[in-house]
C-alpha cells in the first residue's frame, strides 16, 4: 500500500506543479490518521474481520486521482477541524504562491520578521520597495535614452 503513494510522492516532489504536492501531502495526513486510529483502537479492530478489506478499500480510494478521496477528506472534515486549532493565516493566494517561489531561508527570516513585527509593518517594507523598485526603473529608462 506505499509502494505507489511514495513513488507518486516523489514525482510530485520534482514536478512543478502545486496540484500533485497537495495531493500527496493530504494522502500523508490521511494515511498517519488512519494509522493512529489502527494504533489506537487495534484491540476493538481485532474484533472486526473485515477491517483489513475496509482499510484496504478506503486505501484505494485515497490514492487513486479517478476519486480524488484524499482531498475529499482533507476539504471537508481535516481543514474545518484543524482550523479550530490553528487558524489559517491571513496571507492572500498571491502572498502565498510568493512565498513558495522563495528559498526557505528568506522565507524563515521573512516569517520571523511578520512575527515580530507584524503583517502591517511588513506590508509596509513592500511598499516601499516596489516604490524603490519603480524609482529605479525610472532611472535606468531615462538613462537609456
Amino acid at each position: 500500500m506505499l509502494l505507489y503513494p511514495l513513488y507518486a510522492s516523489i514525482r510530485a516532489i520534482e514536478s512543478p506543479s502545486e496540484l500533485d504536492d497537495q495531493q500527496w501531502l493530504t494522502y500523508w495526513v490521511l494515511y498517519s490518521l488512519i494509522t493512529l486510529f489502527e494504533l489506537s483502537f487495534y484491540k476493538v479492530l481485532a474484533w472486526i474481520p473485515i477491517w483489513p478489506y475496509v482499510k484496504l478499500v478506503l486505501s484505494f480510494w485515497l490514492v487513486l486521482p479517478m476519486f480524488n478521496g484524499a482531498a475529499y477528506i482533507y476539504e471537508n472534515y481535516v481543514r474545518k477541524l484543524a482550523s479550530k486549532y490553528h487558524p489559517s493565516s491571513s496571507l492572500t493566494l498571491e502572498q502565498k504562491q510568493v512565498f513558495r517561489k522563495m528559498n526557505p531561508a528568506a522565507r524563515a527570516g521573512v516569517e520571523r520578521y511578520i512575527a515580530k513585527y507584524g503583517h502591517e509593518s511588513f506590508e509596509r517594507v513592500i511598499k516601499a520597495a516596489e516604490m524603490e523598485a519603480k524609482k529605479q526603473k525610472g532611472l535606468s529608462k531615462g538613462a537609456d535614452r
